[in-house]
This record gives C-alpha cells, sequence and structure tokens, in this order.
C-alpha cells in the first residue's frame, strides 16, 4: 500500500478507544495543533517548552520481518508527515533482543527527540531508564515495560482482548468442550491475553486442555496444534494470544482434515490470518489498532518534549508526569463479515 494514499482522518477516526482519562483533543493541543492541523493559539496557562533534541522520533522494536510490524511502521510514517518531523523504524528483523538493545542505545546516543519502544522484554528497562534520564521523552507500545521509568504505555487492553477472544471462542463452540490455547510463552502482554482467555473459559465451563507455545513462529504453531489434536481428539476450538498462532493452526486444521470442525480465533491481522478468515479455516481474529500505537506515540512524544500541560501551577518543582499512564488503544472482532475491510 502506498503511504501517501492513507489519509490522516482514517487514523484519527480510530482514536475513539483511549483510555485512561487521555483524549485526541488533549494529545492534538500538546503538539500544539488543532484537529484541522492548524496551529493552537497560546494561553496563559500553558508555556511551551523549548524544542530539544534533534527533531527525530525512533521507533524501535525486533521482528520487524513480520507482517504485523507493517501498521507499525505506517502508523509511524504518519505521524512524522503530520507533525512535520523525522521518524524512523529501526531494530532487528528476527528474534534478537541483544541486537535491538544495541538499537535502542544507538538511538540514544545519537540525541533523538523521541523514542517509541516495542516492550518486548523487562530487559529493555536498563536503556529506558538511561533515555529518561538523558531527557529523552520515552513512551512503550505494544506491550509495556512497567519496570522501567517509561512516560506512558500505548497499546491494547490485553486481558480484555483475551477476554474478548475467548467469548468468541464460547460461541463458536457451541458454549461447552475442550479448547487448546497457543502462545509466545514469556512475554507480558501475551500472559495477560491468556489469563483473560482462561477465566473467561473457566466460567463458561470451557475445558483448557493446554497452553501451547509457538515461540512466534507459524511452523513450530502448526506443530504443536497438530499434536494437541492428536492427544485430545474430540478437541473443539484454538485459542491463539498472537497471530503466528493463528496461521500456524490454520494449517493444522486444514492437514488434519478438520476445517470447520475445529473453531479457531486468532490474534491480529497480518494477510495470511485474513486469507484463512475468507476461506473459512479460520473463524474470527481479534485485531489490534497497532498503526494508532506507533501514532500516538511519536504524538506523545512529541507534546512532552514541546510543552507544558498545566496540570499544576509547576509541574517540574511538584514531581508529577504530564502524561497518562497508559492509554488503551483498543481492538476489534474481524469476521468474514468485515475480513475484506481490513486488507491492506
Amino acid at each position: 500500500m502506498d503511504l501517501k494514499q492513507v489519509a490522516r482522518r482514517d487514523l484519527l477516526r480510530a482514536t475513539g478507544g483511549l483510555g485512561a482519562g487521555a483524549g485526541l483533543a488533549t494529545l492534538l493541543a500538546a503538539c500544539g495543533q488543532t484537529a484541522s492541523g492548524a496551529s493552537a493559539k497560546s494561553s496563559s496557562t500553558a508555556m511551551s517548552k523549548p524544542k530539544q533534541g534533534n527533531g527525530t522520533y525512533i521507533a524501535v522494536s525486533m521482528l520487524n520481518s513480520l507482517p504485523y510490524f507493517y501498521d507499525h511502521h505506517l502508523g509511524m510514517t504518519m505521524a512524522g508527515k503530520w507533525l512535520g518531523v523525522t521518524t524512523k523504524f529501526v531494530g532487528p528483523s528476527n528474534l534478537d533482543l541483544s541486537g535491538m538493545i544495541s538499537d535502542l542505545d544507538s538511538a540514544i546516543s545519537e540525541g533523538v527527540s523521541g523514542l517509541v519502544v516495542v516492550g518486548f522484554d523487562p530487559s529493555l528497562a536498563p536503556s529506558i531508564n538511561k533515555a529518561i534520564a538523558a531527557g529523552i521523552p520515552t513512551v512503550t507500545v505494544d506491550s509495556d515495560v512497567p519496570n522501567s521509568n517509561r512516560l506512558c504505555f500505548l497499546g491494547t487492553g490485553n486481558y480484555e482482548a483475551g477476554v474478548l477472544g475467548a467469548k468468541q471462542l464460547i460461541k463458536l463452540i457451541g458454549g461447552s468442550g475442550k479448547v487448546a490455547l497457543v502462545t509466545k510463552t514469556g512475554q507480558d502482554n501475551l500472559n495477560q491475553r491468556v489469563a483473560g482467555y482462561q477465566d473467561t473459559l473457566k466460567k463458561a465451563g470451557v475445558d483448557v486442555v493446554a497452553v501451547l507455545n509457538d515461540n512466534s513462529d507459524p511452523t513450530q504453531a502448526a506443530s504443536v496444534v497438530t499434536a494437541a489434536m492428536r492427544r485430545t481428539p474430540d478437541l473443539k476450538g484454538v485459542g491463539c494470544v498472537e497471530a503466528s498462532g493463528g496461521s500456524g493452526a490454520g494449517t493444522a486444521v486444514r492437514e488434519a482434515g478438520k476445517t470447520g470442525q475445529i473453531k479457531i480465533v486468532s490474534m491480529d491481522r497480518d494477510p495470511e490470518t485474513l486469507n484463512l478468515i475468507q476461506k473459512g479455516i479460520i473463524q474470527a481474529t481479534v485485531a489490534q489498532k497497532t498503526a494508532l500505537m506507533s501514532f500516538l506515540g511519536t504524538v506523545v512524544c512529541q507534546a512532552a518534549q514541546t510543552i507544558d500541560i498545566p496540570i499544576t501551577k509547576d509541574n517540574k518543582a511538584s514531581g508529577i508526569t504530564e502524561l497518562p499512564a497508559s492509554v488503551d488503544t483498543g481492538v476489534e472482532m474481524v469476521t468474514t463479515a468485515n475480513a475484506k475491510y481490513w486488507q491492506r
């Protein structure tokens, strides 16, 4: 998709999911922007800060080869165009945490104006804290690093995403039976989604026979789901809390000749997942508003750099933060009825 063809309003429409007391108007005002993009008038109660850094905002991630991160790139690019700043998206293409930390430290040494960090692991905290100590506004998106000094987390309410997925799976399997869950173990945001699934399924009397680890690899997901089907011949459903699990589960179910018999609820809206939904192999997926995460993350960093929001007479002296602790960007359910609208 040509990024130039994406209208700014298409991203702004998605801001209805803002939580934690944050509204788009607040964020836009913080950036000196009105909803139409015009400069907002200064007031006697909000003094502009001097602009710091080099006017460059960088998103740092890993696994950047995954289609999932296309929308992260899209949101970051649109934020840069809208704010008139330079944006970059860096990090290793594979599961290389040390490489991601190295790229994050390099961005800090460059003296950038803001950092948007995908919080894969608690070990990112020292680098995030280093950025904050250096005066670089740093937020986490998609997955949080709560043991760090990050200014704000912007992403999916992960427990509620699991609850939504579980409710859909319960409906698909007729309210009872045995199901398996697929995740990448050890990742905080995915653990929260699994918990949302487990609590909701337990209340409904649905039996979770296994929580399977796919290491964010569709081939491994297919393998573990195939093994689960052999162990549990009467398995009725599979709930997946990350995208690789959905495509892998779809492969396993199709190859076993059980398309339509074993119901699958996936996570995210990568091309393969949407394709399998339209083929009837996956019945639904819980889609995150990923472009909104990086878009608003950049806006928040720009706000922190350029304006004092008058929460107190002197925010710095009072030791308060001007930003919300978290912003829930929300999720949507994708089925055969609306899958075509999610394709790029």
